[in-house]
């Protein structure tokens, strides 16, 4: 197939051990599947050892992070999507009730308790930690130019009604 601006990128299988020159014709969604994998495992494994899990994180940091007290259908409502299945985040905010660090007011509301804050806190310090490693060798500058690359990926084939493109 040739592209619009005249040159042609065979699309090879993935492979692992693809080397450098080798890296343009590798399937992206293989490479991002593969990331996704690892840093999410390094980072769960990670939690673990806290004995917490990274749904919990986003628990506490979404009740912790908007201007007003979320209700338990608006947490639920916003992280649904990042979830496992759909009774996920309710299942979380169980937990974390039953830990005690998240109480509910009179207005259904959710709140962090001071054992709730001290734990976000804790978390966004492992994660700190976590995306160190993870970005070992990596410059600021590589990882945005990678990520505007994925951006447009995904303008790419989602379309962002630009002519020649899908809409």
């Amino acid at each position: 197939m040739e592209l619009p601006n005249g040159s042609a990128t065979d699309q090879a299988p993935a492979n692992p051990n693809a080397t450098d020159d080798m890296l343009a014709t590798q399937p992206v969604g293989y490479w991002c599947g593969l990331a996704q994998t690892a840093v999410t495992r390094h980072l769960r494994d990670a939690m673990a050892k806290i004995d917490v899990t990274q749904p919990q994180y986003w628990v506490l940091n979404r009740v912790n992070g908007g201007p007003a007290a979320p209700s338990r259908e608006e947490v639920v409502a916003q992280l649904a999507h990042l979830a496992d299945g759909p009774h996920e985040i309710g299942r979380v905010l169980d937990q974390l009730l039953h830990r005690a660090w998240l109480r509910i007011d009179d207005g259904q509301r959710l709140h962090l308790t001071d054992a709730g804050e001290a734990a976000r806190v804790r978390l966004r310090e492992l994660a700190t930690e976590v995306r160190a490693v993870v970005h070992e060798g990596i410059s600021d500058e590589e990882y945005v130019a990678a990520l505007r690359v994925l951006r447009r990926m995904v303008a790419n084939v989602e379309g962002d009604g630009a002519p020649g493109r899908p809409s």
